[in-house]
Parts: structure tokens; sequence; C-alpha cells
């Protein structure tokens, strides 16, 4: 990875690095801010960890490399997170230094509550270029991520250079035809780790990244940039395509190349209304928790011949290099293929383990013989099966799985009944626990003009009784999350 970015920024100083906010940086500034803050850190004590206010901005794009290359790794903090949260991550990851492009009422509250240094990148001097290579080892950790815990403690997930390294060779492996020319979009907050191949790839390829303001109307922001930018690559979550799709016939998007989606479940519906509006473009669905790094098993969505699909879902296809996925019933037992259970994965994309955690790390890890070897599997907490050609099909989430009357049900199912029946992709079911102790279901849909009563009968002539939701609220709009997922605690908490 140090390599391939060290060398973008040699041949091509005076292409675009970046896009934001419509300004563009070349690789000769990006190199030279690298190079500032690469300088100002080894001017202090080496540390394991570092942290980094994300903002839009050059500064915190150029900090995050600037770390890296001092061989230290990287922490992000949202300041728009709670401020409790933000010093909680601070705590809990260790961290002495933090940096920031700017300063404001949102970091003077984290200096307060947290006894960290603040670095400001945004005045430091000129130094002499550096992008030599930092000496670091495998196992070293590139960054420390922080996910939702169920205890209200944000879980740490360290990924390491050698996980790292392994997506990134994966990703190559995979035979994409980019370059220089190419225009990558990047809509995730940078606390999301699908933002690291948005920019880490663009960047090794001599690529101009272009950035969505997280201040916009995340679904407009996007759409502008797909068209006035033409970008030829792009990684989206597929929520994305519920807003975009009253302006599908208006779009079309002939210079992408790839359309990537990742991070919810990909319904086949608006996926074959989408491929109208790229009509040049490979289409692929891609899987992966943070815990196995960015994604790592990816389907090819294909335009001539029927695909392959549960309850709606797109398939989410084979592992890439190096990595291996199981499927696993209660007892994590190795279940055979078609049958449902637990989603594993081993490989070299997967953490080591949770950070400083070793009571989750008991829960979501497990020892499995394959292919007469010992392997360490991380427990993803979805379900899915395995068909005969080795293609894994997503059926939803353990969590989504309930028992109502002595029955298993899947809530993906109802989910997938009602998108047929309303046209509507933002679909949520709930199941919660009534006054008598009961299990019953929620249905939510987004924006909904139609009869409620319309949903249930079309439901009863699809499902067992015992699946009809209790109650149906229909919402102007879903709340969604910082990583542009449908926020289902939100949705949850409407129910309290």
């Amino acid at each position: 990875m140090f390599g391939q970015i060290k060398q973008s920024c040699e041949k091509f100083p005076d292409r675009n690095a970046f896009c934001i906010s419509n300004t563009y940086y070349t690789y000769s500034q990006l190199a030279q801010k690298i190079s500032n803050i690469r300088y100002a850190l080894e001017q202090k004590n080496k540390e394991q960890l570092i942290g980094v206010i994300i903002n839009d901005d050059i500064e915190t794009y150029a900090s995050i490399f600037g770390i890296l290359f001092s061989g230290s790794g990287f922490v992000p903090i949202n300041p728009r997170n709670p401020v409790d949260r933000n010093v909680v991550i601070i705590k809990e990851s260790g961290v002495k230094i933090i940096l920031s492009g700017k300063t404001d009422e949102r970091i003077d509250e984290i200096k307060t509550k947290s006894p960290v240094r603040f670095l400001f990148t945004n005045n430091l001097p000129d130094v002499e270029i550096n992008l030599s290579l930092p000496q670091t080892y495998e196992e070293d950790n590139a960054y420390l991520f922080f996910t939702s815990g169920s205890t209200g403690v944000p879980k740490g997930v360290p990924i390491s250079h050698k996980n790292l390294n392994s997506f990134v060779d994966a990703f190559f492996n995979l035979s994409y035809q980019i370059g220089e020319h190419d225009r990558f979009l990047q809509m995730f907050d940078l606390t999301f780790d699908l933002s690291l191949m948005s920019y880490i790839i663009p960047l090794g390829t001599g690529a101009c990244v272009y950035t969505v303001n997280p201040d916009e109307i995340k679904y407009t922001a996007v759409y502008s940039l797909l068209e006035e930018k033409e970008i030829t690559f792009a990684l989206m979550v597929p929520s994305i395509l519920s807003y975009l799709k009253p302006y599908f016939e208006d779009i079309k998007l002939e210079k992408m190349k790839y359309s990537l989606f990742c991070g919810e479940a990909l319904h086949s519906d608006i996926t074959k209304e989408w491929a109208a509006c790229v009509p040049n473009a490979l289409i692929q669905n891609v899987y992966g928790p943070t815990e196995a790094t960015i994604f790592c098993l990816t389907y090819d969505w294909d335009r001539k011949r029927p695909n392959k699909e549960f309850n709606g879902i797109v398939c989410i296809g084979k592992p890439m290099k190096d990595m291996h996925a199981i499927i696993v019933d209660d007892n994590l037992n190795l279940l055979p293929e078609g049958e449902k259970g637990e989603l594993c994965l081993a490989g070299n994309q997967v953490t080591a383990g949770y950070w400083n955690n070793p009571e989750k790390n008991k829960e979501a890890f497990l020892t499995c013989e394959t292919d007469d070897k010992e392997q360490n599997f991380y427990r993803t907490g979805d379900i899915a099966f395995v068909d005969k050609d080795g293609d894994f099909m997503y059926c939803g989430r353990v969590d989504q799985q309930v028992q109502i009357q002595g029955f298993r049900v899947e809530l993906s199912e109802i989910e997938h009944y009602v998108r047929q029946h309303t046209g509507l992709n933002n679909v949520a079911v709930i199941a919660y626990t009534n006054n008598i102790g009961n299990t019953e279901i929620h249905l939510f849909v987004e924006n909904y003009q139609g009869a409620m009563d319309d949903i249930t009968e079309h439901l009863k002539s699809k499902v067992p009784e015992y699946m009809l939701p209790s109650e149906i609220t229909s919402l102007p709009a879903f709340p969604f999350n910082v990583n542009g997922k449908i926020d289902m605690k939100a949705l949850s908490d409407k129910l309290q």
C-alpha cells in the first residue's frame, strides 16, 4: 500500500488526488502535507496509535497518511458524535496525540474531558517531501475503528498491516481495469471502513477521489458527483438507490465502469432498475464486516441471465483471495450446502480479535478444522447458506431470526414480501416483547401512501398468520446512521 501511494505521488505530481467541496488538490500538494505531518510526528515519541479528528478536508486525509507513513496506526474520531462517546474511544484506544486541521467548540469540549495533546496540522511549515517507506511489521495496527457495542461501550476493531495489505492484494486480484484517469466516489463517513477502499485504492493507482460533504444531503450530493464529475468507480450503500430511484429515468451514467454495493442487503428489483442508469458498468454486490477488513466476498451481477437471489436479496458470492467462509449451526457444527446457519469468515483479512476485549473474543471467534487444518473464524452474526456452486446467499441477521409461538421466523422474509407488494425499498421489521411477554412484529415502511390493510392482505397470501405484523407504521423518512444504513435501533426506540 505504502509503495503504491508513494509511486502515485512521484509519477503523477500534477494530477488531481482529491476533489473536496469542488476544490482540487494535486498529488504533489498531498505529498507535501503528508510529509509535513509525518515530520511533526517524528519529532515526538513514537506512538502505537494516533487519533484523527475527521472532517471533509485535505488535512484529514493527509493526517491519516502522515500517521501511517510515520509508522503508527490511526484512530478516526468524528467530532459530530457525542463528546462522551469520543472520550470513551480516546480512553479505550489509549491515544495520547490527536491530529486536527482546525479547532472549534467540539474539540474544546474533548480537551476539557480528556488528557490528550492536540496537534493542529493546518499551519505546519513545509519540509522536504519524505515518502520513504516506514518500518512496520505485519502485526502492527494500521487502524483501530470502533463499532457499536451491546453494552453501550464501543467495540474496538484493530486492523493490522497484514489485514489491510491482504485486502489491497485481493482487491487487485479481482482484475478491475483502473488507472490514473479514473474518478472514485468517496461517500462514507471516515469512521466507516468502506471509506478506506474509496480513497486508498484510487490513491494507489493515481486516480482522483471525489468526496461527499457530510453537511450536505447525502443522496443529492452523490447524484451531483456521479453526474457532474462523471464518476467511473462508485462503492455505495444500497439504501442510496431508494433515494435516487425517483430520478432513475433521468440518470444515464455512461462513463461509470464499476458500481459496487456493500453494507446492507442489495435487493434484486431495484438493482435491475439501476442497471439501466449505468449501462456500461459492472455491478457488484460485495460483502464484509469491519472485522474482515472492508469486504471479502463478491458477486458479479449479470445483465444477460437470471441472477442468484434469496428473498429478493442479491447473492453475496464467493470469498476473495486468501479468504474462507463456512456456515455453522447453533452448536457451531459445520453445515453442508443448502442449509442455513451463521456465516463465519477466516483468512488474512480477519482481525486477530477485538481491542482489549477477551470476553467478546470468546463469543465472536471460533476454531474450526477445514481443509485438514485448524483456522480461527469470525462469527459474523449473519444467516446465510452456500449453494452447489460455492456462492453464498445472505438471508438476514441472527438477531433478526426470532421465535414466535414456537416457530422460527426470519424477519427478512416478511420484509421481502412487503417490498414486493409496495414497490418500496425502505422496509424494516422489528420484533419486540409485549406487556405480557409475547413476541410481536412491528412493520415500518417509508412514505407509504396506500392502505395498511392492503399490506396485511398481501402478507396473508404469502406467510402464516403468526408472521403477520401486529402493527404497521408509515414514516415520512427512515432514520439513518452516519454510515448511511437504516438505523434499526432508532426504529426500535419508537416502540418504547
